[in-house]
């Protein structure tokens, strides 16, 4: 089973965009994922075809089974 963080922001448009980070260390913490997603911000480093992301929105760890029946 992988899992993906995926940290959701809005942008200045009022649109969300996801930023995701594969494999996230199993002890993350939520004020852990807070804090970087503040820097995110606080930073600018990231701009969006919607404008900078100016709020967070949620940050969700999604898992995910693949069964290959194949390969090709």
């Amino acid at each position: 089973m992988t899992e993906t963080l995926q940290m959701i922001f809005q942008n200045t448009e009022g649109r969300n965009s996801t930023i995701s980070v594969a494999d996230p260390a199993s002890e993350l913490t939520p004020a852990e994922v807070e804090a970087v997603m503040d820097s995110i911000i606080n930073r600018n480093i990231f701009e969006t075809t919607g404008g900078e992301l100016v709020e967070k929105v949620r940050a969700q760890i999604v898992s995910r089974a693949v069964n290959v029946l194949g390969e090709f």
